[in-house]
């Protein structure tokens, strides 16, 4: 087993931080919907924390592995934020919270990008 690189490190840790805030976020409505409707919000808290656990679970074993596929997989959330900031979609009015988490979420993903594309980056000198 390869040893984890400083660069992994800090790409999984920013993405459990961002998945850690999807699922905080869809329980605390799950728990406690605003008013409207309530059967609605509380699927939606539901389903916002499963889409929280399932990342972090990506990043916590594949990513960390280096799988390439969950790097792929993960572009979901730079995406979804992107959306939310752009749309000026919910939750909350200030969006601050969708610009640190789609830094995060680039930053998990871009900091690493070259343990899981890892080609040859040196320059050679030509062969006589």
């Amino acid at each position: 087993m390869r040893r984890e690189s400083n660069a992994v490190r800090a790409g999984w840790i920013c993405l459990v931080a961002v998945s850690l805030g999807i699922a905080g976020f869809g329980v605390v409505v799950a728990i406690a919907p605003p008013a409207g409707d309530t059967l609605l919000y509380r699927a939606d808290g539901l389903a916002s924390a499963g889409v929280g656990l399932f990342g972090a679970l990506l990043a916590l074993v594949p990513f960390r592995r280096r799988e390439r596929w969950a790097w792929f997989a993960l572009w979901f959330y730079p995406l979804f934020w992107a959306a939310h900031l752009a749309g000026q979609l919910p939750p909350g009015k200030d969006h601050i919270h969708q610009v640190v988490f789609l830094v995060l979420s680039l930053a998990g993903l871009l900091v690493p990008v070259r343990e899981f594309f890892p080609g040859d980056h040196a320059e050679t000198a030509p062969q006589p």
